[in-house]
């Protein structure tokens, strides 16, 4: 059966001369399209000479490009950055996020567990980008860690009728619930398959089939048995095997479902 992959850090640096030998593996995988997640980047020093700023984003958009049919692009500033975020980075993104391989703003969000920038700059650059993403009709791709009221208050108040994604779920059922709510889809990657995630269990087994998507947030978070290695998308299978466990569901139903609803939550191609 068909996968989709709706979260992924391709054109970070972990994958370098590695990326076609990757993507050809989630081929081989059974994954039928990859979300490439494009985001505002600092100078990375194992690649010299790499673009920064919104400029990096738009390596998703161009990786997207390449192959229209398997991979699709979004663009967004992460809360670890929005210190650093100017009019201009605004300008830029909104830019980015008209093109037509961009199929969604973010990730974006909050993050409240390091802390890297002001939590009320966090909250403005959030607003600023749930707000562009009802401009431009487009879904929205959420980051939330340790912030789940602040994030669902801004939603609430915020967010267009083309929802989003919460990405990387990690919360408990309460949460979930919030989510939920306001009708948005729930995103759950490796961190399923850990031994302490008994709670993300417990609210995996809860929500409606029919708004769940499985992820890698790649390169990180890599499930078991994997875990501590590089992640890549051919590794989302075993999260959506670890999925259909939870729910006592055949494979073969989790992943047709979580493809039609990445497929429909962030509009990509059929």
């Amino acid at each position: 059966m068909p996968l989709i992959d709706s979260h992924a850090h391709l054109d970070f640096a972990d994958y370098g001369d590695d990326l076609p030998a990757t993507l050809g593996r989630a081929r081989e995988a059974g994954l039928v399209h990859v979300v490439v997640v494009g985001q505002w980047r600092e100078p990375d020093g194992r690649r010299p000479g790499s673009r920064v700023g919104m400029d990096a984003a738009r390596d998703a958009v161009e990786l997207a490009r390449s192959d229209r049919s398997f991979l699709s692009a979004t663009a967004g500033m992460h809360p670890h950055d929005a210190a650093r975020a100017t009019g201009a980075d605004l300008r830029e993104l909104e830019a980015i996020c008209r093109e037509p391989e961009c199929v969604a703003v973010g990730e974006c969000g909050l993050d409240y567990h390091y802390d890297r920038s002001p939590r009320e700059v966090q909250r403005e650059l959030f607003a600023a980008q749930v707000r562009l993403a009802k401009a431009l009709r487009k879904p929205l791709v959420v980051h939330t860690r340790e912030a789940d009221l602040d994030t669902a208050s801004i939603l609430e108040r915020e967010l267009g009728q083309d929802g989003g994604v919460i990405h990387c779920f990690t919360g408990d059922w309460a949460a979930a619930q919030r989510y939920l709510a306001l009708g948005l889809h729930i995103s759950l990657s490796g961190v399923l398959t850990f031994k302490a995630a008994d709670a993300l269990r417990d609210a995996a087994a809860r929500i409606p089939l029919d708004r769940l998507l499985v992820e890698t947030d790649c390169p990180y978070l890599a499930p078991v048995p994997h875990r501590g290695k590089r992640n890549e998308p051919a590794y989302v299978r075993l999260t959506a095997e670890r999925l259909a466990e939870v729910r006592g569901l055949p494979l073969a139903r989790v992943e047709l479902a979580t493809t039609e609803n990445a497929r429909r939550a962030l509009r990509l191609p059929a």
